[in-house]
Parts: structure tokens; C-alpha cells; sequence
């Protein structure tokens, strides 16, 4: 932030999940040392996650991590399963929840091959046997607005990205409550600072804090002048 107020562009990816060393080594190689530049933004996002829209320039490094992690441990499947989620929105406000949804994957339920109402018709129908219909009405059926239906009673969305997503009736848990992310994840930290930078700073404190005393200790000057006489 220092730099850019000075006119000079400082930045570069940090790839996460990361360690303290990689976030210390970046932050030097960008000038941020904690001691003259302490503040950084976040000016862009490289991933592959759907629904990710809400990452901000402020987000707490620390917190980032802990999501990539969480992200880095899944399977293929429970992936796709929080990408829908993600998108899908309900739970997928700031990072904070992002980290909750990442943990609470059976509060959703998803059908990636599923794009419409008849799709979805036909889903609840022949693999979940949501209705037992006889076999010589089938032909008769209307999957369609089955799946129009269950969407209106039950809610949930078709993704732009394939598949059918909506939230079932488990409640969602918070696991991370926004403030105190676990240890392993903590990864923020200023590069060590050079010992003589410190001591001069220091020192350059300790002379600001003495002026106003100085200045209330040493006696005030008064110039006696005599008075002016005119004629």
C-alpha cells in the first residue's frame, strides 16, 4: 500500500496453500517489511473455483490459507460438490463462511447431471424413487413438471456450469466462528527486520517522545523592550 501511494507497482501471486517462510520471502521481495511498508491489498484472484466471487482486496491472509487448505485436502467429488454449493450462494458470503461451507458439504445435495426440470423429473423419480409409478403409465408421465414442482416446493438452482444443486434440511454447523483461525493454518508474518533499521527507528521515537518535554523544560526567553515614546 506504501508503494502504491508512492507511485510504484509492488505485487506478485502467492500460490496457497503456502508456509510462513514463502509468505515472509514474498513480502520482502515486494518491499512489505512491517517496519517502514506494513500494509498490503489484494488486487486479483487466480483459481479454478466456481461461486469464489466474493474474495475482497482486504482478506486476511491467514484465513485464505485455511480455505485453500481445506480445498487442497478434498476429493474430486466433495470439490464439485462445494464448487456447486459455492455457486449456488446461500452459504458462500465471505471467506468466513466459505470455510464453514467447506466443512459442512452434507447440508447440500448435488446432481451434476441434471440440467433441467425433465432431467431432474427423471432423477428424483428413477434413482431416488421419489414416486413409485406404474409402468404402463409411464409414457404418460409428466417429468417435467415433476421437476418444475419439486423445485418450487423445495427450492434450489440449475448452475450455468451443469448440474442441480439445492440446500436439504441438515443444519449447517460453524466450525470456524471468524476470528480464531487454527495454528497450523496461521502462515501471516513480517520478514525479520534488520537489527540496525530497528535501533535507528528506535531511536528516532525516542527523539520525537523527548520534544515536548524538552520543550516544557527549558526556560522561556522574554526580551525586556522599553516602551515606546512618542512626542
Amino acid at each position: 500500500m506504501g508503494k502504491y501511494n508512492e507511485g510504484e507497482l509492488r505485487g506478485e501471486f502467492l500460490k496457497l496453500p503456502a508456509t510462513t517462510e514463502q509468505v515472509q520471502a514474498l513480502l520482502a521481495r515486494i518491499k512489505v517489511d512491517g517496519v517502514m511498508y506494513e500494509e498490503y491489498f489484494i488486487t486479483d484472484y487466480s483459481h479454478n473455483y466456481a461461486g469464489m466471487q466474493n474474495l475482497g482486496e482486504y482478506e486476511s491472509i491467514d484465513e485464505l490459507n485455511y480455505l485453500a487448505s481445506l480445498l487442497d485436502e478434498m476429493d474430486e467429488w466433495d470439490l464439485a460438490k462445494f464448487e456447486a454449493a459455492a455457486a449456488y450462494g446461500a452459504d458462500a458470503g465471505s471467506v468466513k463462511e466459505l470455510i464453514n461451507l467447506a466443512q459442512n458439504l452434507d447440508c447440500y445435495e448435488f446432481y451434476p447431471d441434471v440440467e433441467d426440470y425433465d432431467d431432474l423429473g427423471h432423477y428424483l423419480i428413477d434413482e431416488l424413487d421419489y414416486e413409485s409409478i406404474p409402468e404402463h403409465l409411464v409414457d404418460y408421465f409428466d417429468f417435467s413438471s415433476y421437476g418444475e414442482a419439486y423445485v418450487i416446493n423445495e427450492g434450489g438452482e440449475f448452475l450455468k456450469d451443469g448440474g442441480f444443486v439445492f440446500r436439504n434440511s441438515v443444519d449447517l454447523a460453524e466450525i470456524y466462528d471468524g476470528r480464531n483461525v487454527p495454528d497450523k493454518h496461521k502462515i501471516f508474518a513480517y520478514p525479520p527486520q534488520d537489527k540496525s533499521i530497528s535501533k535507528t527507528l528506535a531511536a528516532y521515537s525516542q527523539m520525537i517522545a523527548d520534544i515536548p518535554k524538552a520543550i516544557t523544560e527549558r526556560p522561556l526567553a522574554i526580551e525586556a523592550r522599553p516602551a515606546y515614546e512618542g512626542r
